[in-house]
């Protein structure tokens, strides 16, 4: 039996070579990338000391180029042990590129061809079916019936066509392995009179723990995908490898490119004439990135020196999957429920290496309902956790394990569950999964952080069950006074705001508060409105409404270049010369909706914002009452844990899929208030009760009280002095409240993620308030602090001649509605 074994000495190592990594748990080996100071060194070493020339040329630096392409196309050969007499090695910009190319030269036969796959593919394998005549996804029994003999296309629809079957040697989403014999299998079953069958067989996963061996008896793919990065962390290049036997499938294909071609006629008489010496002349079309190619020689060197051999590599990821599967399979709640469902096989003592290094699994409360991914996410950013989560490429894959039908899969797409985007719970069923893959450079604290990651904040014992947390504490007594303590708006969308003065009276408009979220910052590549979740130092984007001169002017509070303007004004008119007419024809995104903004033509606004942020962006209007894509809906609703106590005392846990009715009618929707460009609703409230006693919370667990700044909310409610304070988190069971003369309806509790992390003095990102509010407010899979709401006209404001409501800091503050039931603090 193979002995694991941990190396010890990568600890050490990547504390040297990876300071980036200080304090970050390293587990997502297939999707970030990690190479050695040593290997860019190297690098630079070599870029700097040899000039290397485009290989089509005839020059010493081009010759020099040449002779390095062949020498590295050699040396990868032989490090996955590829007979050259038997394999020709392309190189190709990734793994998916290599897959095109053999569909490019299926595509290409007279015949065409027909295509299955297995269901654990990659979605660039799957992919492939689009160029076939026909294609059907396999699953294990599948596979094992045509091995049987049972072909799974008819003869009818196969006639002469060749067929191409594609597997994964290693899923990349649990690190199941599959059979490398399958081809020579398949190619034993076929019959002298049988179309052609040939392999593709995608190896990315595996190669980057394990040693590929071509030259081992059973194995007989045709054509072999993978990535370099993977395996060496640089250069980002990809490999096919194409067994000569297989070579005649490219003989159909037509498009040639520079480099491939000895001879080309151009005019009346269009002729060309291929190189015939390999077929990596024929396919490697244009010029090579021969840097790339450079690099992935001296990755080999290096790659060496630092693990010795794959096998030693695989030992190591094979030791720390196994601590890591049987820590997260340990792990229980206090009744007993376990806390994570894991997708990936349990490793065998017997066969340690049947399994890859992958694990991937979900997260379940102690009454057996999911955490959301996005909840998590946001954890796992908060504590530098590198994993992947969602559908991580592998609809096939996720779909099984998931047990989520097509018709489901078409729903969640029609409700924005999109794969690489918020793949929340849907219905109580996970739409993708959490996924930990370890590699050389992961470690054995990697494992250990991540269990503890997993237990501080996942793993609900005795002192965290409702019954001991949230405590009935009844309002005894006249409820307190309260007044408007501070009132700020939010003139650009995730900038700073603006303090109302004391004594200013200030308008409350159906959208909200005037000139709160108007203005937004657009990227000019990408369309998607900036964030201060991607770019924290926004937050030094300094706000300031001038009535007087009838400008926003702006102001940058971080460090700018000499010559460079500090601050910008912006017209306060609505001006329609002043914007771009174009630009409401390019949709853009605000929290994942598609809007259509103004967008401003003055170059000195733009590179005011641009050069403060060094991202390229433009400043963009969203004046109220748009239509279509020029306006927005509120989608702040009530939440389960604000339900009358009678209301949830009729949920039963042993129902967990049967949906709740709507909490009310703003989860109804029937009729949504506008919004411009906040996340949710109109205004968002907390209460200084709250923020204290969240501030204790931080404080016993060692940390530092946070500002209410951090929470950006538009008004924010106090005791007034003298009065015994109301319990924290009281707003919860509010359902109106009275400001001065004027009736707001409460839209339920402001959904929290790790932007309240970033300082808004400085623009520093830090692990609170978030890490304390998913301990204490984090309900039904879900982290809440404040609440949304939205003024509520009355008869005598619909009079078109009627004032506007206001209000200001001082105003009194009463709670018209409150849940008539004991108040369970969370």
């Amino acid at each position: 039996m193979a002995r694991l074994r941990y190396n010890s000495a990568v600890e050490a190592f990547r504390d040297q070579e990876y300071p980036m990594l200080q304090d970050s748990v390293y587990l997502d080996h297939a999707g970030t990338t990690l190479c050695s100071k040593s290997l860019m060194d190297s690098f630079a070493q070599e870029m700097t000391s040899v000039l290397y020339g485009n290989p089509h040329s005839g020059s010493l630096p081009s010759q020099q180029s040449t002779s390095k392409i062949d020498e590295v196309r050699i040396r990868l050969l032989k490090f996955f042990k590829a007979d050259p007499e038997q394999y020709d090695l392309v190189f190709v910009a990734n793994a998916t590129a290599g897959v095109k190319l053999v569909v490019e030269g299926m595509r290409s036969l007279p015949e065409g061809f027909v295509f299955a796959h297995h269901q654990a593919c990659h979605t660039s394998v799957v992919g492939a079916r689009e160029e076939a005549h026909q294609s059907v996804c396999l699953d294990n029994t599948g596979v094992q019936s045509w091995l049987d003999g049972d072909n799974p296309f008819k003869p009818m629809t196969l006639g002469d066509r060749a067929t191409l079957f594609a597997y994964t040697a290693q899923s990349h989403m649990d690190g199941r392995r599959y059979p490398l014999s399958w081809a020579k299998k398949l190619k034993n079953s076929q019959t002298q009179s049988s179309p052609r069958i040939l392999t593709l067989l995608d190896v990315a996963s595996l190669s980057a723990t394990s040693q590929l061996d071509l030259s081992h008896p059973d194995f007989a793919a045709d054509f072999v995908v993978l990535s370099l990065y993977k395996i060496f962390g640089f250069p980002d290049l990809g490999v096919l490898l194409v067994r000569r036997s297989a070579e005649s499938i490219f003989n159909h294909r037509k498009y040639f490119g520079g480099g491939t071609v000895d001879v080309v006629v151009c005019g009346d008489e269009p002729w060309h004439a291929l190189k015939s010496l390999s077929l990596h002349e024929r396919l490697e079309d244009g010029t090579l990135p021969f840097h790339n190619i450079v690099a992935a020689g001296i990755a080999i060197s290096t790659h060496q020196q630092l693990f010795g051999s794959m096998d030693q590599i695989s030992s190591h990821t094979a030791y720390l999957s196994r601590e890591l599967f049987h820590g997260l399979y340990s792990l229980q709640h206090a009744n007993g429920n376990p806390v994570c469902h894991i997708y990936s096989d349990m490793p065998d003592d017997t066969a340690l290496f049947d399994t890859g290094p992958v694990i991937s699994f979900n997260i379940q409360d102690s009454r057996g309902l999911w955490i959301g991914l996005a909840e998590f996410e946001k954890l796992a950013i908060l504590k530098k956790m590198h994993l992947r989560t969602g559908g991580v490429c592998s609809p096939g894959g996720i779909a099984s394990a998931l047990d989520l039908q097509p018709w489901e899969m078409k729903r969640n797409l029609s409700a924005g569950i999109r794969c690489g985007e918020d793949s929340n719970r849907f219905a109580n069923k996970p739409t993708g999964i959490i996924r930990a893959s370890l590699g050389a450079m992961s470690t054995k604290s990697d494992v250990s952080q991540l269990l503890a990651f997993m237990k501080e904040f996942f793993v609900e014992d005795l002192s965290t069950t409702p019954s001991q947390t949230n405590p009935t504490v009844k309002i005894l007594g006249a409820p307190s006074k309260l007044r408007v303590k501070t009132i700020t708006v939010y003139p650009i969308k995730s900038c700073s705001g603006y303090v109302i003065p004391p004594g200013v009276r200030w308008e409350v408009r159906p959208e909200g508060l005037a000139w709160d979220r108007e203005w937004c910052l657009v990227h000019r590549g990408s369309g998607l409105a900036l964030s201060q979740k991607r770019y924290p130092q926004m937050a030094l984007l300094q706000p300031l409404l001038l009535f007087d001169e009838d400008v926003l002017r702006v102001k940058y509070r971080g460090s700018v270049l000499r010559g460079q303007p500090t601050y910008v004004d912006i017209p306060l008119s609505n001006d329609p010369s002043l914007f771009d007419t174009n630009f409401r024809q390019t949709s853009s995104r605000v929290c994942g909706e598609n809007i259509s903004a103004q967008a401003y033509l003055s170059e000195q606004i733009n590179d005011f914002f641009t050069d403060s942020l060094g991202i390229p962006c433009v400043l963009a209007r969203f004046p109220a009452g748009g239509r279509g894509a020029g306006s927005r809906l509120s989608k702040a609703r009530m939440q389960k844990h604000q339900q009358t106590e009678s209301a949830q005392s009729c949920q039963h846990p042993s129902f967990p899929d049967v949906p709740s009715p709507p909490d009310s009618d703003s989860e109804q929707q029937s009729q949504p208030g506008k919004i411009l460009l906040s996340n949710e609703s109109p205004i968002l409230m907390i209460c200084t009760p709250s923020v204290e006693s969240l501030n204790q919370s931080i404080i016993k667990s060692g940390g530092s009280a946070v500002e209410e700044a951090v929470f950006r909310a538009n008004i924010v409610i106090e005791t007034s002095p003298g009065q015994q304070s109301r319990p924290a988190y009281s707003e919860d069971m509010w359902r109106t409240v009275s400001i001065g003369d004027y009736i707001f309806k409460l839209l339920g509790a402001c959904q929290r993620c790790h932007m309240v992390c970033v300082d808004q003095n400085t623009g520093e990102r830090r692990q609170e308030p978030f890490s304390t509010l998913a301990k204490t407010r984090r309900l039904n899979g879900k982290v809440y602090f404040g609440t949304h709401m939205r003024h509520e006209p009355t008869e005598q404001y619909d009079e078109l001649d009627a004032p506007r409501p206001t209000v200001q800091v001082g105003d009194v503050v009463a709670v018209e509605e409150e849940v008539p039931v004991t108040y369970r603090e969370r």
